[in-house]
């Protein structure tokens, strides 16, 4: 498809055309569609379109639509490490092709290790304990994608377009209207209508609120949220560096939070774009940003493993603060949630939108089952089903994300050593390596022996984490090369 097509500029056009997808939109009568999804980033795009594809009419409410996408443009800073999971339902959609068209970096190597040094780090010149995840070693072509989020949404909101889902942006809901089963006569029958800011209303079966952490529908519908902030933040960076294109991503872990590269397309022969991230405490980030583009590149450079190759140019940088947050419910009345207005999670292992595409694909197939057997798809059993098919399983990774923080990010000497066996014993252990590269790509649900030990330690005997303004600071240890097959600046 063509990337600058007129997905944006027929979503405004969309606005007259509600009459031939629902009942009607003239005057102030209300248009009806059998869903409504609120939020038309990555989740509620592809939510849409596969529900579109079962056969629902629906509509897409969403601020702003995407920017049309230019080839000459400095990659986005908003970047995702697409699962093989999230892959394989994008497939089911239509889109990948057409997401593989603009831009994707496949990477076959996940390599994890703790760069936190220690009293005898001066003494002992070893390399720190070390993972890697291979997709040889789990029989797949590669772990996973990284691609520009805006990529993903362009690719859905044209497919939801080709699909005939009726797409009002810009648009903003203002209120909602919500009967809840038992609360008023006939609810059991009675729509959901949300009113716009241009005074229009839709009614509809069901409501979608797919519209972030900050979600207004979640709001509206009275849902509330477990809120927990961490006391680090996230800086990314989009740079470019000398060297071609790497099939590995990278995470070192650090006392004040993980120091990640991404690698991202080629930009001519001699160099490449990455995507790096940078976890610290706020004051230290803001710091950074206060720095010249030369003077930022050279404290990365410093700052950064010894596997990072030379830094060339920046092209952009923003920081932002990290929670992990779960709604109370994951429905309300006619009301579901979907991705980060139902949760947000730890983005230290890049789960938050793999986990919102699974949210899409379980309320997808709950649904299409539901327009089988002719039933009203808002009914509480059927998103009673979702709500016990996704909460558990999102439970179980905001545990596993907790856990990593927890032992990483911070110097606490019991749990330097014990992180540094944990990942030794990886390494040393394919089974459990694989059942985990596994769990983390999406290809099994259920959660790995090894992890499931490690929250069980976490509940019963792990330490107290200290205050990272309280930790100790030592010299940085020297670091060996990456081990792994291909060669190249990060190898």
């Amino acid at each position: 498809m063509d990337p600058n097509s007129s997905a944006a500029a027929g979503s405004r056009a969309s606005n007259t055309a509600t009459a031939d997808k629902g009942d009607t939109q003239t005057g102030n009568d209300v248009a009806r569609y059998d869903v409504v999804v609120v939020g038309a980033g990555m989740v509620g795009a592809a939510l849409a379109l596969g529900l579109r594809r079962s056969g629902y009419s629906v509509a897409m409410i969403e601020k702003a639509p995407p920017e049309p996408l230019n080839d000459t443009d400095t990659p986005d800073l908003r970047v995702s490490a697409i699962s093989v999971g999230s892959e394989r339902y994008l497939r089911s959609l239509g889109v990948w092709d057409e997401i593989v068209g603009f831009g994707v970096t496949p990477y076959c190597r996940l390599s994890v290790w703790d760069d936190t040094p220690h009293p005898l780090s001066s003494f002992m010149q070893r390399p720190p304990a070390r993972t890697t995840f291979d997709a040889d070693d789990v029989k797949v072509p590669h772990l996973g994608h990284i691609i520009e989020n805006r990529f993903i949404q362009m690719a859905l909101w044209q497919g939801a377009e080709k699909a005939g889902v009726v797409i009002l942006a810009p648009a903003e809901v203002a209120a909602l209207d919500n009967p809840k089963a038992g609360k008023e006569p006939n609810s059991a029958i009675l729509p959901a209508t949300v009113t716009l800011k241009d005074g229009s209303s839709i009614a509809s079966q069901l409501i979608v609120g797919a519209d972030g952490a900050n979600s207004h529908i979640r709001q509206l519908a009275g849902i509330g949220t477990t809120r927990n902030q961490y006391g680090q933040q996230a800086l990314v960076a989009c740079v470019q560096y000398a060297g071609p294109v790497e099939d590995i991503t990278w995470q070192a872990f650090h006392p004040t939070g993980p120091r990640a590269f991404l690698p991202l397309h080629s930009v001519n022969s001699e160099y490449s774009w990455a995507s790096l991230v940078w976890y610290d405490r706020p004051e230290r980030l803001e710091q950074l940003k206060a720095l010249s583009a030369e003077a930022f590149l050279e404290t990365v450079q410093r700052n950064f493993p010894k596997q990072l190759p030379p830094l060339s140019h920046l092209g952009g940088r923003a920081s932002f603060p990290i929670a992990r947050q779960h709604a109370h419910h994951y429905f309300s009345g006619r009301v579901v949630l979907a991705g980060d207005s139902a949760h947000t999670v730890n983005p230290l292992a890049g789960q938050g939108v793999n986990l919102g595409f699974q949210d899409a694909e379980a309320l997808q197939s709950i649904l299409h089952e539901a327009r089988r057997s002719q039933q009203d798809p808002g009914a509480a059993s059927l998103l009673t089903s979702y709500e016990a098919e996704r909460r558990p399983t999102t439970t179980r990774m905001m545990q596993v994300l907790d856990l990593f923080y927890y032992l990483f990010s911070n110097a606490h000497p019991p749990l330097h050593l014990l992180r540094n066996l944990g990942l030794g014993m990886a390494q040393a252990v394919p089974t459990a390596r694989n059942q985990v590269c596994r769990y983390a790509m999406g290809l099994d649900s259920e959660l790995p022996r090894s992890l499931q030990l490690l929250l069980e330690l976490r509940r019963n005997g792990l330490p107290p984490l200290p205050s990272a303004s309280t930790l100790p600071r030592f010299p940085r240890p020297r670091l060996l090369p990456l081990p792994g097959r291909r060669r190249g600046p990060l190898s």
